[in-house]
């Protein structure tokens, strides 16, 4: 699929719409040149489309979705930029925008493609008997079964209880097959022999019979919606969606494989990325009208790019109406979504919650978007092991796989509880979580994402220092970069205060290529406290409950600023 970039060819419109306007924010996102999806304002279909001629395009879809009617255009003979102006200057449309291009969230660097062998590993009276479980760091960690790359366990000791407290959840609900969480993704392989016994599947269809049995406008959608493909087939070709699913619902107590944070659930598979693990705007937002007609109780979405779209927020914004709560991935690319966003994750709609990934040892994945205003909680997304097509296992790293965590956790809770406000869950899993050090200032919530306390409405008292106890002093050994820094810059400085209960930095001034270049702070134990990037003055750090803080400085290959300078500290002893 050829693609192009916002900056490359839409720089120059004269923009007719704020819709549009917003969509530029994110300067180099991808989308398929010469196609528009545009919104056609109630009752003028007729009459845009007696002016469709004049325009020099073509209709290639029309989509009638409950946020509105929309249409997909293909120009072959004018510019994206110039139709984008046409249509954008016309009484009878709403907005119209690129089409984007969006992609299954991973890590490559942490990909691994190992086969797990079936070796009954259980290490708890309540664990499920599942021959892989003991894998599963996310559902219980005991600090020391994280996978490797070689079917084994990761010789890094993890931090004990750094999961989703599963098995204590589990004493309240496994789940229920009535509660339908859609996976929009790359498919899912709905023959897996952990996953087929829990996936959705509409009765009121026919497989194969070319028929729309049910007439809710879908031909065969037995297990879901191909979006990518215009069918009623999401078999996945990827591994990517199935992946996710293993981790919200796969069986329980079958003696084979792993277990979903959800033994009951009913999975439904919405495809919209193609098996080369990319897709279309106007294919998601199809996906998750089919999910919201279908009125799914839960969207789980490992997904991103694009820049911002009215449509897709249109479309999420109808599944909020209807009470469905969409997880998205915060995304994987190690920079802060309050200052450069990354979507679906930022969109403000009450039902989106933006999930980061944590790793085995308590501290934020090193490849984790974050935001102390845009991303909600955290969850267990490095190295983690779960269903691939074919009745195979493997491990995967990305908030991709920390998003159905949150997604199965979310499930337990509507099992339990009924559906309910989607700002007063949203609200509740926060307040649920567990306040840890390390999400402090990377997340909204401050903690990650626990089934147990999210169920109970369990809610751990935030301790904060004293902000009158703050003492300030000079560093003996200024923190300072070159101005601007190079190239491949590395610096690594470590602060001992003997006796501090509190550490925090003040960095006089910090002017960084915002997403690419990062100043990070360590506390005694290695984990990231956080990253800053772009610029500020007078900043003050988050606080480490170390006496012992590593500031580091670390620059690519491109553009070079004027780096950073801290000269002082604040210390409660």
């Amino acid at each position: 699929m050829k693609k192009m970039s916002v900056i490359a060819v839409l720089g120059l419109a004269v923009l007719s719409t704020s819709a549009f306007a917003k969509s530029l924010q994110s300067m180099e996102a991808p989308f398929i040149p010469g196609e528009v999806l545009v919104k056609v304002k109630p009752g003028h279909m007729g009459k845009f489309l007696a002016k469709k001629s004049l325009l020099g395009a073509e209709v290639k879809r029309e989509m009638r979705l409950i946020a509105g009617d929309y249409l997909l255009l293909k120009t072959n003979n004018k510019s994206t930029m110039t139709l984008l102006n046409d249509l954008n200057s016309l009484t009878e449309v709403s907005f119209a925008e690129p089409n984007y291009i969006y992609k299954a969230i991973n890590t490559n660097a942490t990909v691994e493609s190992m086969l797990f062998g079936s070796i009954k590993e259980n290490h708890s009276a309540l664990a499920p008997n599942d021959t892989l479980y003991g894998k599963l760091w996310g559902l219980q960690n005991t600090g020391a079964n994280e996978p490797d790359r070689n079917g084994g366990y990761s010789k890094t000791p993890g931090v004990s209880g750094a999961d989703v407290d599963a098995e204590r959840a589990w004493t309240i609900t496994k789940g229920d097959k009535k509660v339908v969480v859609a996976v929009i993704d790359t498919g899912i392989d709905y023959n897996h022999p952990d996953l087929k016994n829990n996936m959705w599947v509409n009765e009121k269809e026919i497989p194969g019979n070319g028929i729309d049995d049910d007439n809710n406008g879908y031909i065969d959608d037995v297990y879901g919606w191909n979006a990518n493909g215009k069918n009623g087939n999401p078999m996945d070709g990827n591994d990517h969606g199935t992946h996710c699913a293993g981790t919200i619902g796969a069986e329980h107590n079958n003696g084979l494989g792993v277990a979903g944070v959800m033994g009951d659930v009913s999975l439904m598979a919405v495809k919209f990325l193609g098996d080369d693990g990319s897709g279309s705007l106007a294919d998601a937002v199809e996906a998750i009208d089919y999910a919201t007609k279908m009125n799914v109780d839960v969207m789980s979405n490992s997904w991103g790019g694009g820049g911002f779209s009215q449509a897709l927020e249109d479309s999420i914004t109808a599944a909020k109406n209807k009470g469905i709560v969409f997880v998205a991935a915060a995304g994987n690319d190690g920079s802060n979504n309050d200052s450069r966003p990354s979507y679906p994750a930022s969109y403000q709609v009450e039902n989106v919650i933006s999930v980061a990934s944590h790793t085995a040892q308590d501290s934020l994945s090193s490849f984790s978007n974050f935001g102390k205003r845009s991303v909600h909680v955290a969850a267990p997304g490095s190295n983690v092991l779960s269903t691939t097509p074919g009745g195979e296992y493997k491990v995967f790293s990305g908030t991709s796989m920390a998003t159905p965590h949150v997604s199965g956790v979310i499930g337990l809770f509507v099992a339990q509880e009924g559906r309910t406000s989607v700002s007063e869950l949203r609200s509740r899993l926060m307040a649920t979580t567990v306040p840890t050090a390390a999400y402090r200032k990377t997340t909204a919530a401050g903690g990650r994402t626990s089934a147990y306390n999210f169920l109970t409405d369990t809610r751990i008292p935030r301790q904060e220092p004293n902000e009158n106890a703050w003492r300030v002093e000079s560093l003996a050994e200024v923190f300072e970069t070159a101005h601007p820094y190079a190239n491949n810059e590395r610096m690594k400085k470590t602060y001992t205060f003997p006796g501090a209960k509190y550490v925090k930095f003040v960095v006089e001034k910090y002017d960084t290529e915002n997403g690419y270049d990062f100043v990070t702070f360590k506390d005694a134990n290695g984990v990231v406290m956080e990253k800053l990037s772009g610029k500020g003055e007078n900043y003050e750090s988050d606080y480490t409950e170390t006496d012992t803080v590593t500031v580091e400085f670390s620059s690519d290959s491109s553009q070079n600023r004027f780096g950073v300078v801290i000269k002082e500290v604040k210390v409660i002893y």
